[in-house]
């Protein structure tokens, strides 16, 4: 899992945004509670930012070199299907192409 959430140099930051009570981001704060630490842990100089509030589906956001921004709905995916969707994002150093 380690090498899965190691950063592409051009990633600036990474975003989650999620309801903190929300059935629909229930696998994003699995997801989170999970991988998290092993995110931080291979990438301590990479800010990793974590936005809860009240009836926000969920979604992730990754910024790039340049100010290139991409984001993913993580609606209704399940804690699997989360965890693909932010290695492939985190890996995108072609983003800035």
């Amino acid at each position: 899992m380690s090498s899965k959430y190691a950063f592409g140099k051009a990633l600036k930051e990474v975003r989650f945004l999620f309801c903190h009570t929300g059935e629909g981001s229930a696998a994003t704060r699995t997801f989170l509670t999970r991988a998290y630490p092993t995110m931080k842990k291979n990438n301590p100089e990479t800010p990793i930012l974590l936005r809860e509030a009240s009836g926000t589906l969920p979604k992730i956001y990754t910024r790039y070199e340049f100010g290139k921004e991409k984001s993913k709905s993580l609606e209704g995916l399940t804690d699997k299907q989360i965890e693909d969707a932010v290695a492939q994002l985190v890996k995108s150093d072609d983003a800035v192409a």
